[in-house]
């Protein structure tokens, strides 16, 4: 007796097909699972024999033999449990080959038959739909598994004795419908700030293009502050970024009851994070904080009190956009393009209002020597976060919001979208992104620009990255003042968020 049906397999957000084949054969009661699987694999003989027990179909005391296929790609997780007691059902003839030959299946099953909610539904509706097949999943990831589309045939069963009424006429399940969260609320706004308008005005910049941002000030200056009303002034996301940002949450399992978010992500885990925790990995790869953040802003609070180790970690993502984890056996890639806020104290004092410093410029130098050069050089904004008076507090809130300056943000966004189209699938999607060729194209300033510029990149010893993260700055002013030629203005204005020019200005 055979029976055979598809799943897949999750290879980062690639979700890869294999085939479960049970083989049902005269010999010693056995039941082996072979094809690399894992503990959670493995154990799902237990789970599948009481299951189909308690439908009322008992295993018969012969030999079983499950191949997971192809057998040299690991097979972890527990959503076998669906196919694997599917494929036996096939075998045993308790349901036809034909019923279930259209579909793949994800799940993990209780003891009593339940059909319980798995990672990585959304993912899997997308991996079943491009082999041109339906999904059988839960009950509870059917909302999740429906944003992949209305033209894939999404099962979504809460039982397993409901699945086989299904397939026998007996009862019908209807198709999920795709589920949003609904995030209304109250949203941290711009105009909570007092004063610090420089810092707004770089959080605007850092907005429009998508530019790494570093602030620097002592306690209680509004760093936190700024960089929390960062989502509020950053555009929604369109349908496709929606799924691409929901299928690294749903493989996290972080996409409570099938619902899809529409804010970007907010990201800001505490300094004592581990390499795993940021980047992703472990025993068995899972994305980790700075992709769950991906298309999003990931927020580093007290940057030099990460492990610098775990800050070097950053340097690959930042500038290829994606997470390589390399094991033995094989390779998992997380997306990544995110947008880095880091915020830090001038030194390990502190440095506030009416503090001084025992150590006096050795302290700031040697807490902010624990973040290395290549990393921020890879941060296009740096700027400086003075310390807030009392008689800025008393002051009447800003005219201005987070709503006006989203309106800015959102017409220059626009303007690098269209701009970006000529260039392809495969163009930048902000000034952040742009390189090579694409950037010459779009953000070499006029005469008396390259001139400021070519003196600034020898009096601030400019890297060639730190001349290019320059040019998309200033790339980024001309597009929130609206116009297509980059000026000097555009590049003075760039050059102030270096940090070689901080250090000058400190020197002087």
């Amino acid at each position: 007796m055979y029976g055979r049906i598809s799943t897949l397999a999750f290879v980062g957000i690639e979700a890869r097909p294999v085939q479960v084949e049970v083989r049902i054969t005269s010999g010693k009661q056995q039941f082996s699972i072979v094809g690399l699987p894992d503990k959670a694999v493995a154990e799902s003989r237990e789970r599948v024999r009481s299951a189909l027990h308690a439908i009322g179909l008992g295993l018969p005391w012969t030999r079983i033999t499950v191949n997971l296929a192809p057998a040299d790609l690991p097979k972890e997780g527990s959503h076998f449990d669906l196919p694997i007691a599917l494929a036996m059902m096939v075998a045993m003839e308790a349901i036809s080959a034909d019923t279930v030959d259209r579909f793949a299946a994800i799940g993990e099953l209780a003891l009593d038959g339940a059909i319980r909610p798995v990672p990585g539904a959304l993912p899997a509706a997308v991996g079943a739909n491009a082999l041109q097949k339906g999904l059988i999943c839960p009950a509870a990831s059917g909302p999740e598994a429906a944003w992949a589309g209305e033209d894939v045939e999404i099962i979504a069963a809460p039982h397993l004795l409901s699945l086989v009424n299904h397939f026998r006429g007996l009862q019908t399940l209807r198709r999920p419908e795709p589920n949003i969260a609904n995030e209304a609320g109250l949203q941290p706004d711009l105009r909570d700030i007092k004063g610090q308008e420089a810092a707004k005005r770089a959080l605007e910049v850092a907005a429009a293009g998508g530019h790494n941002l570093l602030m620097i000030g002592p306690p209680g200056s509004g760093k936190s502050m700024l960089a929390a009303r960062l989502p509020s002034i950053l555009p929604p996301l369109d349908t496709a970024d929606m799924l691409e940002v929901s299928m690294v949450h749903s493989l996290a399992g972080e996409l409570m009851g099938g619902q899809i978010k529409v804010q970007r992500p907010f990201r800001a885990p505490h300094h004592s994070a581990s390499m795993a925790a940021l980047v992703g990995g472990g025993s068995r790869p899972k994305p980790g904080e700075v992709s769950l953040a991906h298309l999003g802003v990931l927020f580093l609070d007290e940057l030099p009190e990460f492990t610098p180790q775990v800050l070097d970690s950053l340097r690959q993502p930042l500038e290829t956009g994606e997470v390589v984890i390399a094991r033995a056996n094989h390779r998992v890639t997380y997306p990544a393009r995110v947008q880095l806020i880091a915020a830090m104290n001038p030194c390990r004092c502190g440095g506030g209002p009416g503090q001084s410093c025992k150590r006096g410029p050795r302290c700031a130098a040697d807490y902010q020597s624990r973040i290395s050069g290549p990393l921020l050089d890879r941060i296009d904004l740096q700027i400086e976060v003075p310390a807030v008076s009392a008689a800025d507090l008393v002051l009447p809130a800003a005219a201005e919001g987070s709503a006006e300056v989203a309106a800015r943000v959102l017409a220059a966004r626009q303007r690098q979208k269209a701009r970006y189209a000529a260039y392809g699938a495969k163009a930048p999607r902000t000034n952040a992104e742009a390189a090579g060729q694409i950037l010459e194209d779009v953000a070499m300033p006029d005469e008396t620009g390259r001139d400021l510029m070519r003196r600034a990149a020898e009096t601030l010893s400019l890297s060639a990255r730190g001349f290019h993260r320059t040019l998309r700055v200033a790339r980024t002013l001309a597009d929130l003042d609206g116009v297509d030629q980059v000026a000097r203005a555009h590049i003075a204005e760039a050059l102030g968020y270096r940090r070689e020019m901080m250090q000058q200005r400190a020197a002087a």
